[in-house]
């Protein structure tokens, strides 16, 4: 029972039901579209569905799934481990500066970094124009893997850098005492403490990669995301699309699951009594502050250096004038469905944050739980569910902006749902007794006192659904209105017909305001540093 519930009044359980009602509203609306997905899944009878899913091409969408997973979390882990090492345990110069450049690849959506290695290499791609070198066009497994890998590297350093800023350093210390090598020490002592950081970033990577579609689609790797697409849209076989979704949000799902399960029972704080050693930095000297700068330049090279550069060199080649008109007509369609999804999802979010911190209950946590499936499932099965709902259960809102601006809330929901849960953490329920003790009502209370307490988390939430669904590409691409060309379809659109000019100012706008994330990312890191 919260601290609210303990003061008498039949109002405040009123109040608790409104938001219960609500809340219960929101997790049905988020389960609802994955409801007629799976109602159009199961129309078919046995024998067909189980020749869908025995069809060798299943088996190696299968395959080509778990191997661009696969190579995107060992390379990631091999860019970001190093990184995240060097600027929290070393005496490395200017680590400050490297901490903000290994976050700056955010702001390069996996589709736009597609774009810059693709636009690298060819006849006309920027090494041979520039170097008069020619590289082969990027494609398949590969081309993939590193497009992904260069834009996902960072959810796994921020992890790691916080964990080796945690790690208590006398337990390196005691195994060192004890005769360990270094490369003891840290398979023995500190990669199992780095274990739960290293869950939590390959889970985000790995739910994003196997979700991805505008990478694979423009390096043309054949991955769960890209196959759904092209049933759906060119072969119009719609229930091998369905069963195709309902694998990837399996797959996702048993993502989830595995990560919980191994976290389940794990202890990495120290047991003994005294206090952790202090923090001391690994001399490097000079060769090694060549070797850490060499490693550390190579991977900013390639992650921010290189779009920029080919962005440059596309942009430079046709004057911007021209352009100009259809680019903010492109970027005002943006907003057009950015700004309501951010305050949409916002608006959803405050019953459900209400609810896991003055009512808790097991109800507010299914609530709260439901709140993360539309994040938890890849963003093009998400999209084809709504695409099922519409069609299926509300054919007036197929292809419209009020079903593409309520997916974009849903699936982005638990975004908003974060800060706006923080700062109700950190608001005193004791401002809100005061206000009921003087006679203003449950509405009046929220209105009044709790919501302009939490502001900052609300505005928070809605910066960071803003920024996400301006540079959104599956969703919009199933669910997008007729001419509707937003900055993303329009990018993605010219690339991948292999329109690499047309598209370089797009791509930039998108990397302009990814940029904003990346903003408000490293601001929250300052913060939560001290």
């Amino acid at each position: 029972m919260s601290v609210i519930d303990s003061i008498p009044g039949r109002r405040i359980s009123a109040a608790r039901v409104v938001f219960s009602a609500l809340g219960l509203g929101i997790g049905a609306l988020m389960l609802l579209p994955i409801w007629y997905l799976l109602l159009r899944a199961f129309q078919a009878d046995f024998a067909t569905v189980w020749a869908l899913l025995t069809r060798p091409r299943t088996g190696q969408l299968l395959l080509n799934t778990a191997a661009l997973t696969a190579g995107v979390l060992a390379l990631s882990t091999a860019i970001a481990l190093p990184l995240a090492w060097l600027v929290s345990r070393t005496d490395l110069p200017g680590r400050r500066v490297l901490n903000v450049l290994a976050v700056l690849p955010l702001a390069v959506p996996g589709y736009v970094m597609a774009y810059a290695l693709i636009g690298l290499a060819g006849n006309y791609g920027f090494l041979n124009q520039t170097l008069g070198f020619t590289l082969p066009r990027p494609q398949g497994l590969w081309g993939a893997t590193l497009a992904l890998s260069l834009y996902t590297f960072p959810y796994l350093y921020l992890n790691l850098r916080a964990a080796f800023s945690g790690l208590d350093q006398s337990l390196e210390e005691s195994a060192r005492s004890l005769g360990c090598s270094p490369r003891e020490v840290f398979i023995r002592v500190t990669l199992p403490h780095l274990m739960p950081a290293l869950m939590a970033g390959w889970l985000v990577i790995g739910l994003y990669t196997i979700g991805d579609f505008g990478a694979v689609a423009l390096m043309r790797f054949e991955a769960f995301s890209f196959v759904i697409y092209q049933q759906y849209t060119a072969a119009f076989d719609r229930l091998y699309a369905a069963w195709l979704a309902l694998i990837l949000i399996a797959i996702a799902l048993s993502f989830v699951w595995w990560e919980s399960r191994l976290r389940e029972g794990a202890s990495f704080a120290r047991t003994g009594s005294g206090s952790g050693s202090g923090r001391r930095l690994v001399r490097l000297g000079a060769a090694g502050h060549i070797a850490g700068w060499g490693f550390a330049g190579a991977v900013v090279a390639a992650s921010i250096g290189l779009p920029l550069a080919v962005l440059t060199f596309w942009m430079t080649r046709s004057a911007l004038g021209p352009v100009l008109p259809a680019l903010f007509e492109s970027f005002g369609q943006s907003l057009s469905v950015a700004v309501p999804a951010a305050m949409l999802a916002a608006v959803m979010a405050l019953p459900v944050a209400v609810l896991a911190v003055r009512y808790p209950s097991r109800l507010s946590t299914l609530i709260n739980r439901l709140a993360f499936v539309g994040y938890a499932v890849p963003a093009l099965a998400f999209a084809l569910a709504f695409v099922f709902f519409s069609l299926q259960g509300a054919r007036f809102l197929y292809q419209t902006h009020t079903l593409l601006i309520t997916a974009y809330a849903l699936s982005f929901l638990a975004l908003a749902l974060g800060p706006i849960r923080s700062a109700l953490y950190q608001a005193r329920p004791s401002v809100e007794e005061s206000a009921r003790a003087l006679g203003h009502g449950p509405i009046s209370v929220f209105a009044r006192v709790t919501l302009p307490t939490i502001r900052p988390g609300v505005v928070a939430g809605m910066v960071l659904v803003f920024v996400i669904a301006m540079k959104e590409l599956p969703i919009a691409f199933l669910l997008a209105p007729t001419g509707f060309r937003p900055l993303a379809i329009t990018m993605f659109s010219r690339t991948s017909e292999g329109m690499l000019l047309e598209a370089a100012p797009y791509a930039a706008a998108i990397i302009a305001f990814s940029a904003l994330f990346v903003g408000f990312v490293l601001r929250h890191d300052r913060r939560a540093g001290g």
